[in-house]
């Protein structure tokens, strides 16, 4: 199977990109730091650089084409203020929905 997973480089998602690596999947995370592509890489999954605050529903789905399933992990963490939880925590797991819909990715 091959998963999407937003907020690539967070605990939880790291994780679940062992968990899938480990068992034969394909975990793909979607980071917007480049940096932080070879943590991902070592553990397994496939590093795409996406910032999901700016990316277009168009472009998210790209990455999620061919996707068996999408899993939205990414927030903005607790010392953000409210105008960035409203672009991550509200705005990209919506844009990350539709662009799930638009790519044909059934499992959410």
């Amino acid at each position: 199977m091959r998963i999407v997973i937003a907020g690539g480089h967070g605990q939880i998602a790291q994780r679940l990109e062992r968990l899938l690596a480990a068992r034969g999947d394909e975990a793909v995370g979607i980071i917007r730091n480049p940096q932080q592509s070879q943590t991902l890489t070592d553990i397994g999954a496939e590093p795409v650089v996406l910032d999901l605050e700016s990316a277009s529903v168009e472009e998210t789905a790209e990455v999620l084409r061919g996707a068996d399933a999408a899993v939205f992990a990414a927030g903005a963490g607790p010392n953000s203020g409210t105008a960035r939880k409203d672009t991550v925590d509200r705005g990209a797991a919506v844009l990350f929905a539709d662009a799930a819909q638009a790519a044909g990715v059934r499992r959410y």
